[in-house]
């Protein structure tokens, strides 16, 4: 059975629609006995990614506060081949969609050029005290536009 994929239009051609990266240093715990990346360890990667990413447009207040923050409502990974420990891992981070309250992000795993995993998560702006969604704020609309080229 496979799976519909969200990496388009190929491997290649997905990951040029990124702009922002970080290095990824595998940790040995992060590894299984044969010394893969153990699969969770993705999810880990993901979530340090997607806060640098909002760190280096400067948007923690807007999107981390007491007041609101940016919860996680679904992610998926698409395992397409075995990190290693001492594999010089690349993460690349950007936002595909943004909606009234919510953002797509993509992510991806790569190795020298191939792309090892893919990811993609839906996340939530909610307001702390009650619980619900609210509005991403427009500065941060127009920064993350602006970045990615969705105006």
């Amino acid at each position: 059975m496979s799976k519909e994929t969200f990496i388009q239009p190929d491997k290649q051609g997905w990951v040029d629609q990124f702009s922002f990266s970080i290095p990824i240093k595998v940790r040995y715990c992060e590894t299984d006995l044969l010394g893969h990346v153990n699969n969770v360890s993705y999810f880990m990667y993901f979530e340090q990614g997607r806060i640098d990413y909002f760190e280096n447009l400067n948007l923690t207040e807007e999107l981390f506060s007491d007041e609101k923050v940016s919860v996680v409502a679904d992610l998926e990974c698409q395992y397409l081949a075995p990190l290693f420990l001492r594999d010089p891992v690349t993460l690349h981070v950007r936002v595909a969609r943004m909606g009234r309250s919510s953002m797509d992000i993509e992510y991806a795993l790569v190795v020298q050029d191939q792309l090892k995993a893919g990811g993609r998560g839906t996340i939530v702006l909610v307001e702390t005290a009650s619980g619900k969604s609210t509005p991403i704020p427009d500065r941060a609309r127009d920064i993350i536009g602006t970045y990615e080229g969705l105006h």
